[in-house]
């Protein structure tokens, strides 16, 4: 391969886990998050940038490749057995390496987590992927890349002691979602999580401005997909995709903003093209950073198995229009989930609201127990991409449109979401097994003897929010 010159830039990737456009810089109300504000005000926001999957080892196996992960067969979230990369896929940071980059991965300062997270779904060795965890270790003049992880807003999120009553009501709740006092608390919850990240993000460019590299560092900071909510994390949607994109460094202009398309699979391809190094054919993003910006049509997602939750579901991303196919329209967007089950207020809220009949109408669909075949969501009119409209008449020629571009996406980037699991991972019954048997072990530790119903798990909510249980289902 050939070799860094010694004026390459260095790269750092500051990347949070779980997290939506959520800070004040995109607008968002009750949060405050001054030093990702400043990474915007001293570089470039990106307004439409997407993960390739709403759940965390398929985005990061993807976004590490610069490949979608339906392509390399790494589509299913947290395989019990990875295997090693098939040929010809390197990741990102072996590349480097072999270029002459000193490549680290390191638990952003003041993280509670010794080893920083990776969470790919193919087989690596840390001591081997990297050089170590302190970037400063590099020889002199050494080109770097280090990424920090920052663990938060990823679930469980601290609970506040108090909740400020004037920022938890200027929280925006999306419209699907209950306005009830515990979706506030825990969205309030999630916000003070995203001033941690923001507090994290300080203290990392504080280090670097200490060792006299930012200037000469291409900083980026985005998180692996969007916030842990019902319908965000794990789902094919606005919330579940979207994520921060704030980018800083040499060439950058400051104060600028890019509405046009951006994948986090472009990140990679984006990196190797401003070390001059070159770009593998089988990368699938595309440069975003040096020459002219891809002024592209459309990008991707996708969603396979998430643990125990089963699921195939794709969409393909317009800059006016979002179109979700679901191969398993039967499952419902609450389907189980142990994870879900064990760490989010929402779902049992969701399904005691549902049996009172409360729920909007809106709000009752995403409760429904089945989901339509095909979604469509205007993005001009509907940015959240809330409201189907796939069954209107005049969206008829965009809907064959974009099934006929996502069918033929499919088939060129030889997606594999329709192969069996690999032979190496247990039986999907197995995997149901032990995630149940996990869940009720956390749900034994917090004190139920048996399986806790809807009502007994929201009554644990409400009092760990400092909620009145006879406000569970007004």
């Amino acid at each position: 391969m050939q070799v860094v010159q010694a004026a390459s830039p260095n790269f750092v990737w500051i990347i949070a886990d779980d997290m939506s456009p959520d800070i004040a810089a995109y607008g968002a109300p009750g949060v405050k998050t001054p030093n990702l504000d400043r990474l915007a005000t001293e570089g470039r926001r990106y307004t439409r940038a997407y993960a390739s999957a709403p759940v965390c080892s398929s985005s990061r196996s993807a976004f590490i490749l610069g490949c979608y992960q339906t392509t390399t067969g790494l589509q299913a979230h947290d395989v019990e057995n990875p295997q090693p990369l098939a040929a010809p896929y390197k990741h990102l940071p072996g590349l480097l390496r072999e270029a002459g980059y000193y490549v680290t991965n390191a638990s952003a300062p003041g993280g509670k987590k010794k080893n920083p997270k990776t969470h790919y779904n193919f087989a690596h060795d840390a001591k081997v992927m990297f050089d170590g965890n302190d970037w400063t270790q590099r020889k002199s003049g050494q080109p770097f890349f280090a990424q920090f992880q920052i663990s938060e807003p990823h679930r469980p999120f601290p609970i506040p002691e108090s909740f400020d009553e004037e920022v938890l009501r200027q929280i925006k709740l999306p419209p699907n979602y209950p306005d009830h006092p515990l979706t506030r608390r825990d969205w309030y919850a999630y916000l003070r999580s995203v001033e941690v990240v923001d507090q994290r993000v300080g203290a990392i460019l504080d280090q670097l401005e200490k060792e006299g590299v930012l200037q000469d560092t291409v900083v980026m900071f985005f998180a692996d997909h969007g916030r842990p909510m019902p319908w965000g994390k794990q789902w094919l949607s606005v919330e579940g995709l979207q994520v921060p994109l704030l980018i800083r460094g040499p060439n950058v202009a400051k104060e600028t903003v890019e509405e046009r398309l951006v994948s986090l699979i472009d990140l990679a391809p984006s990196m190797l093209s401003l070390a001059s190094l070159p770009v593998p054919e089988w990368m699938q993003g595309s440069d975003v950073l040096s020459g002219s910006f891809p002024d592209r049509p459309q990008i991707f997602a996708a969603r396979d198995r998430c643990g125990d939750a089963q699921d195939r579901i794709r969409a393909v991303i317009t800059p006016r229009q979002l179109l979700v196919k679901n191969f398993n329209p039967e499952l419902p967007y609450l389907s189980w989930s142990s994870y879900k089950e064990t760490s989010y207020p929402g779902m049992p809220l969701l399904r005691e609201l549902k049996k009172t009949g409360v729920l909007s109408p809106m709000q009752a669909r995403y409760a429904g127990d089945d989901r339509a075949a095909l979604e469509l969501y205007d993005l001009e009119s509907d940015p959240t991409g809330l409201v189907n409209v796939a069954k209107d008449s005049q969206q008829k020629d965009n809907l064959i449109h974009l099934t006929t571009e996502l069918d033929a996406w499919l088939e060129s980037s030889k997606d594999k979401g329709a192969l069996p699991d690999a032979a190496t991972e247990p039986t999907m019954e197995q995997i149901r097994h032990d995630k149940k048997q996990d869940y009720l072990k956390t749900w034994t530790k917090r004190g139920f003897k048996q399986e806790p119903t809807d009502a007994q798990r929201l009554t644990w909510w409400m009092l760990q929010y400092g909620l009145p249980e006879t406000m569970q289902v007004n």
